[in-house]
Order: structure tokens, then C-alpha cells, then sequence
């Protein structure tokens, strides 16, 4: 895929907060398990959460429904976070080898500059530039108002898969 460059990632932000309302966002990060045939001598480790053998999609898209980055490299007995953290992408993200944009301000916003972030779900370590809900246990009404601008942010990588498997149907069945 194309390296990503601060440009595409200013187009990206501005387009999730027009379409999202959720400012300074790089896109929105999620897995897909597609299933795939018990491999010969595999063992668990392709044995997921779900009862079935997969491999994990992992991807970052924009709110055009268009991926920006992906990894197809898990079995499928790994969790989200664990595929990110020890994917190539993320060592780069970790050197700063990325051209992510300078923070900038919120939209009316006076305060400090905000970083630039990638919103996931609870499945993600919280780490810098990475946004995840808070816990579902005692929200208060501006945490529940938080958890529910995120995940309106990040149906978008949701969507994206639901548009992969309808377009290409194979990934509804077993590989």
C-alpha cells in the first residue's frame, strides 16, 4: 500500500471530523477474523474466540470506507493489540518513523494543540496517539457522550469490512 504521507493524513482528520465529528483523527483501527480451513498440523494457534480456525485482518481506514493500512499476518488466537504491536507499522509508529501531522487545536478550542490519534476499541492498548472508549463500568454522562462520538468515529473500519465481505464473498466462507 502507499506510504502515508502528512498531507493524506490532514485530508483523513478533516474528512472524520466533518463526517464523524470526531477532530485530529487518522482513521479508525480494527480486526476482521477471515476463516480459513484447519491448516495441517496447525494446532490452536489459527483457533479463535468464535470456534473457528481464522487469520486476522488488521486495518486502519478512513471515512470513505477506504483502507489505509493493513496487516495479514495473525493466527487467529491473537488479540487486536498484540497483532498491532508486533506488526512492522507499529515498530514505525513507535520510532516516530511515521510523517504523522503536528498537533493542532481542537475546532473552537482555545487550549493547547491535541496530537493527532487513531481511534480503536477496547481490544487496543491505550498508548499515545490512540483512542480508545472508556470502560462501560460508572460512566458519568460526559464519558458516555465520549464512548458514543468514538464508536460513531470508528463504525467506519465496521463498515469497511462489512463492504469487503459483500463485495468479495469469499471472505464469508472458509478459505
Amino acid at each position: 500500500m502507499p506510504e502515508l504521507k502528512a498531507e493524506d493524513s490532514i485530508r483523513i482528520a478533516e474528512g472524520c471530523h466533518l463526517d464523524a465529528q470526531f477532530p485530529n483523527c487518522l482513521g479508525t483501527m480494527d480486526g476482521k477474523h477471515i476463516r480459513v480451513k484447519k491448516p495441517p498440523h496447525s494446532v490452536s494457534r489459527f483457533y479463535n474466540y468464535k470456534q473457528c480456525f481464522s487469520v486476522v485482518l488488521l486495518a486502519l481506514a478512513d471515512t470513505t470506507y477506504k483502507f489505509i493500512i493493513v496487516d495479514i499476518v495473525a493466527y487467529g488466537s491473537t488479540a487486536d493489540a498484540h497483532i498491532f504491536s508486533s506488526s512492522r507499522w507499529s515498530e514505525r509508529f513507535h520510532a516516530n518513523q511515521l510523517a504523522l501531522p503536528e498537533a493542532r487545536r481542537l475546532p473552537g478550542s482555545v487550549g493547547p494543540p491535541a496530537p493527532f490519534l487513531i481511534v480503536a476499541d477496547e481490544g487496543f492498548a491505550l498508548i499515545i496517539h490512540f483512542m480508545r472508549p472508556f470502560s462501560r463500568r460508572n460512566l458519568d454522562e460526559k464519558r458516555h457522550i465520549f464512548n458514543y462520538q468514538l464508536t460513531r468515529a470508528r463504525r467506519y473500519v465496521d463498515c469497511a469490512f462489512g463492504i469487503l465481505s459483500n463485495k468479495w464473498r469469499v471472505f464469508l466462507s472458509s478459505l
